[in-house]
């Protein structure tokens, strides 16, 4: 029962989620001037693939290459133990 309740809880916040940021859309929109930027990274293993429009863009990239050598030399010293 307890997990059912907390599957329940994680679609509650998803859903709410959705919503808030479909509100705040339709805000923005009906605003009047707006200017879109978006961006992204995906990280296939080690290899980070950064897109965007933004200088946000280019923070992203710099936490992605952070992120991939963190993540070999973790990989490198799970070896040696």
């Amino acid at each position: 029962m307890r997990g059912e309740l907390l599957v329940l809880a994680g679609m509650g916040l998803i859903f709410i989620g959705f919503m808030l940021i479909f509100i705040g859309t339709l805000i923005s929109a009906s605003s009047g001037e707006t200017e879109v930027e978006g961006g992204g990274v995906i990280m296939i293993g080690p290899i980070p693939i950064v897109f965007g429009t933004s200088r946000g863009a280019t923070f992203a990239m710099i936490l992605a290459i952070l992120l991939m050598i963190l993540w070999i030399i973790g990989a490198l010293l799970s070896r040696r133990v």
